[in-house]
């Protein structure tokens, strides 16, 4: 394992610094924002603003590789992001920050094609699934240092803006040096909406629904936490807490999956997330300790349950279809990540902070629901479950697309031992 990572080390490294310089402006946006007396729904604007861009980079980005190249389309998108960090406490008003969020995602998303192209291309079929689990958990990890870092200065100020674009300008530096020529980038056409849920309408309408979760989770639990009366350092820590739980909870729950029905475990999580947010709806705000707990264990259902949903797809397709899938379910996942804040939003400017989680347990409960209903109308499963590769929901498609490759291979090695013996 310490070979094949010595060879994405650089790779892993840069990834790392761009999600501490990103996960640094993500809750820096809610805390500065309320500081600045932005509503609560000019806030759920600014955070959708975000995942439309990603939406659309995702889609774009590829055709820009294919012209221009790999290393000329990171470096442009990256010296943007880098460029766009420092404009948010130049000019603090809710329109330009909301094009400012449009832009950081449409270039982050590029970004994240262009370094998940490079790491796909220096992975074999062997040792595809350690590179993609290591580069789940370096972002998972850059996300939890921006937390750390956030309490490094003054959120009022110029200080972490500077800081966030340092760091984005820094990772180029290992991404580019260790980048090797490839050819450009081809990403499957994305099977249809339709055929996708004809094939599995659990793994269509959950990855929807999950989309609205996570992105509630990582654009408005800092607005949760400032509208509730929070100092940076409890929200950077609430924050880190959500992301913490979707690392540590993601290897139990995909070991489990390999064990029993995947849709039983689809609802328990949902259950379980649903329940979370329940209680800390009920705690409110008066008890910190209880809410982190909360906050753990409502990250820890939503990751995995993304990866989950995934391989619940996987189970209803042919393998030469799962490349192809991706694409379809990464676009699903978008639209349901637009909607997510602004529901998130207009409930919270209604309820008041305690609609954050509302939200989100109404919305697992539907997710656990719709299983359920779904467990009736189609008693029983395939008749052999893919395997589980936990895979996070900021993912771009080729991050996505080269899961579904381990996934085709891995089913076609089963099949080859199953045949064997």
């Amino acid at each position: 394992m310490l070979q094949v990572l010595g060879g994405v080390w650089a790779l892993l490294l840069g990834m790392v610094l761009i999600m501490i310089g990103n996960g640094m402006q993500s809750t820096l946006m809610g805390v500065r924002g309320g500081i600045e007396g932005f509503s609560t729904f000019e806030l759920s604007v600014i955070t959708s603003g975000y995942f439309v861009g990603f939406l659309a980079g995702s889609r774009i980005a590829p055709r820009l590789i294919r012209h221009v190249g790999h290393v000329r389309v990171f470096a442009a998108l990256g010296s943007f992001m880098s460029a766009g960090l420092l404009v948010f406490p130049l000019i603090v008003e809710p329109w330009l920050w909301t094009l400012l969020r449009v832009g950081l995602g449409f270039c982050l998303s590029g970004v994240y094609v262009t370094a998940e192209s490079w790491l796909n291309n220096a992975a074999t079929n062997r040792t595809r699934g350690t590179v993609l689990s290591a580069y789940m958990i370096a972002q998972t990890l850059g996300m939890i240092a921006a937390q750390g870092a956030l309490n490094l200065a003054d959120a009022g100020g110029f200080v972490l803006f500077i800081l966030s674009s340092v760091l984005v300008s820094l990772s180029f530096a290992p991404i580019l040096l260790s980048a090797q020529p490839m050819p450009p980038t081809q990403i499957s056409k994305p099977m249809s909406l339709r055929q996708l849920y004809d094939r599995s309408p659990l793994g269509t309408v959950g990855t929807f629904l999950l989309g609205g979760v996570f992105a509630a989770q990582l654009g408005m639990a800092a607005v949760y936490g400032t509208a509730a009366g929070f100092g940076v350092r409890e929200v950077s820590t609430f924050v880190a807490a959500i992301f913490a739980g979707s690392m540590l909870l993601q290897l139990p729950i995909g070991w489990l999956s390999d064990r029993i029905d995947r849709r039983l475990l689809i609802l328990s999580v949902s259950a379980i997330g649903a329940l979370t947010c329940g209680a800390g709806f009920w705690v409110g705000e008066g008890a910190f300790g209880l809410l982190l707990a909360a906050g753990f264990v409502m990250g820890g259902m939503a990751s995995p349950l993304y990866s989950l949903l995934i391989a619940y797809t996987n189970d209803y397709l042919e393998v030469e279809d799962m490349p192809a899938a991706s694409g379809g379910l990464v676009f699903i996942y978008g639209l349901g990540a637009i909607v997510g804040p602004l529901a998130t939003g207009q409930i919270m400017q209604a309820a008041g902070p305690a609609g954050f989680w509302a939200f989100l347990g109404v919305v697992f409960a539907a997710i656990a629901v719709y299983a359920a209903w779904r467990m009736l109308r189609r008693p029983v499963t395939s008749d052999e479950a893919r395997a589980y590769l936990g895979v996070l929901p900021t993912a771009s498609p080729v991050a996505v697309e080269a899961a579904q490759e381990w996934y085709a291979e891995e089913a076609e090695r089963e099949a080859e031992d199953a045949a064997a013996s």
